[in-house]
């Protein structure tokens, strides 16, 4: 079976949800709207720039998620769902989801953003697999500390190398879509690496090895 690997933020979305929860806790007063925010940016301008400790945002996002109830959690996720995912929803990615999923092809979102914000996401797509960064969990809540190694950068390509043992299926006449330079070390790994949007070093990559680049918005 062939894959189709799919980023998800920036990507089948016009936006990054990891973000978008951060200023959706502030707009609603749930967290400090000035001091929150402005390391919430910071950190996703590292992101951007491909600098980013990924293990301290996620010791500062993730922190919220040990303090709070999981029916509290789960109530401000669909809220968060209604107001700020569904109208960032590319209908051009539900369309290459869904030409990939007529083709017989395994779908699967392979995303640094976590599995709590990640996983409702992925299930309104209509994918079943989904590789995140994990959140630790005790007792049927959150600790607030992240588990298992990052799905960023090199440490997408860890997780998915795992998941092909686990599951016994390959890269051989895989695809995978991404906006970002983050990715190039699964991009370089897949037959048919597509830069979608992509930021300017992806972009002039994918020019310089002749990798096709396509927009979604």
């Amino acid at each position: 079976m062939r894959l189709a690997l799919f980023d998800l933020d920036n990507t089948l979305l016009a936006g990054d949800s990891d973000h978008a929860w951060g200023d959706y806790l502030c707009e609603r007063g749930i967290l400090d709207g000035v001091a929150y925010k402005a390391r919430n940016d910071a950190f996703y301008q590292d992101y951007l720039a491909g600098r980013l400790n990924i293990r301290d945002y996620l010791n500062f996002c993730l922190e919220i998620l040990g303090r709070t109830e999981m029916a509290q959690l789960e109530q401000w996720h669909r809220e968060f769902m209604r107001d700020c995912i569904e109208p960032i929803i590319l209908a051009k990615g539900e369309a290459l989801l869904e030409q990939h999923r007529a083709a017989g092809d395994r779908l699967v979102i392979i995303t640094a953003t976590n599995r709590f914000v990640t996983g409702p996401i992925a299930a309104r797509l209509g994918v079943e697999t989904l590789l995140a960064t994990e959140c630790e969990m005790q007792d049927g809540r959150y600790t607030g500390r992240t588990t298992d190694v990052p799905c960023y950068q090199e440490g997408k390509v860890t997780r998915l190398e795992r998941w092909l043992g686990e599951t016994g299926l390959s890269l051989e006449g895989s695809y995978f879509y991404s906006d970002s330079r983050n990715d190039l070390p699964l991009l370089e790994r897949v037959s048919h690496p597509v830069a979608v949007d992509p930021d300017p070093i992806l972009r002039a990559e994918a020019e310089k090895r002749g990798w096709p680049v396509i927009s979604l918005r």
